[in-house]
């Protein structure tokens, strides 16, 4: 029993011991001492009551004090709290004090809290970057299409940085931009002779307004000849006009037809009212003999003359007929 409470009393003595060592990074205290770093042993207790590392506020703050910035653990423990990435804005800080970027710590971990990377802010600051814009297609004023690749030389701009629109908005103006500029040119061969008039139009329009960056330059990597879209549009009108001429053509047609069966139904029509004016005839001819208005003798010479009419009749239609034959 004794062995066994002394075991007992070891381990509980060896849990405590760590446990105080957690709450109280000794350690850690005396090496932010030894390195100039005022922070008290109390505070980072309460650092981790508070949930805060203290290994990143203390290095980070050895870090900056090394560095000559006035920057406090207080104000590293309330960014972390905020969700910042603490060591990252102190290198953003170094790093743009180095290459005599304007921008303090409340600037830095603004820009850190918005959500963009602010040590790579101040390293393309320092360092240009260059975006190659995806193929942008455009059509000259002569019809010939012309597909261009730029590249755009910009640089962060810290004070931009929040609020500022990013690359796709400067893609996206560039790429409207050619557009512009390859359509307002009068030939394809003009933009191939100097495409360098492309970059100076779009680099003129102020493109990175409202943007995180500045635009440096825009170089037109590569132009290529692509279709001739003007003569495709040209064909297409030519065929459509075609089948409007058409149309108009079957319309006219069908209304020739149209009159021409309409003629022929009054031409019956016509020949109706003859057949029937001829049947009368006879009914005259007997009404005239009834009446003693028409004799025996006149019926004679009225055949004599009908008969003579239709030898001469039958002999121009035969006439007319042996041409026809012969042909």
């Amino acid at each position: 029993m004794e062995a066994a409470a002394l075991l007992f009393v070891v381990f509980g003595g060896i849990v405590l011991f760590f446990i105080f060592l957690y709450f109280f990074p000794i350690s850690l205290w005396i090496t932010a001492r030894f390195s100039g770093v005022k922070v008290g042993l109390f505070e980072l207790v309460f650092m981790r009551i508070r949930k805060v590392p203290p290994r990143i506020v203390v290095d980070s703050l050895i870090t900056a004090t090394k560095a000559g910035l006035q920057v406090t653990s207080t104000d590293l423990e309330t960014h972390y709290l905020a969700g910042g990435n603490v060591p990252k804005v102190i290198r953003a800080l170094i790093s743009s004090e180095k290459a005599n970027i304007v921008m303090d710590f409340k600037q830095a971990t603004a820009i850190d809290l918005a959500g963009r990377d602010v040590f790579e802010a101040v390293q393309i600051s320092v360092n240009p970057k260059v975006i190659t814009t995806p193929k942008v297609a455009a059509v000259a004023a002569d019809g010939i299409q012309l597909v261009a690749i730029a590249r755009i030389t910009v640089r962060a701009s810290i004070s931009q940085l929040i609020g500022g629109a990013g690359e796709d908005t400067i893609l996206a103006r560039v790429g409207e931009g050619i557009v512009s500029a390859i359509g307002s040119a009068k030939s394809h061969k003009e933009v191939l002779e100097n495409p360098d008039k492309i970059s100076k139009l779009v680099l003129s329009r102020g493109l990175d307004s409202g943007t995180a960056f500045q635009i440096l330059s825009i170089d037109i990597a590569d132009v290529d000849v692509g279709a001739n879209i003007g003569a495709k549009l040209q064909i297409d009108q030519a065929s459509a006009d075609l089948k409007v001429a058409e149309a108009k053509a079957e319309e006219r047609r069908a209304m020739a037809v149209a009159v021409e069966q309409e003629m022929k139904a009054k031409a019956q029509e016509a020949r109706a009212k003859v057949i029937e004016a001829e049947a009368e005839i006879p009914k005259a001819i007997a009404g005239a003999f009834t009446s003693g208005n028409l004799g025996i003798m006149d019926y004679y010479k009225m055949q004599n003359v009908q008969a003579d009419t239709e030898m001469r009749q039958s002999i121009s239609g035969s006439g007319k007929g042996g041409s026809t034959t012969a042909k």
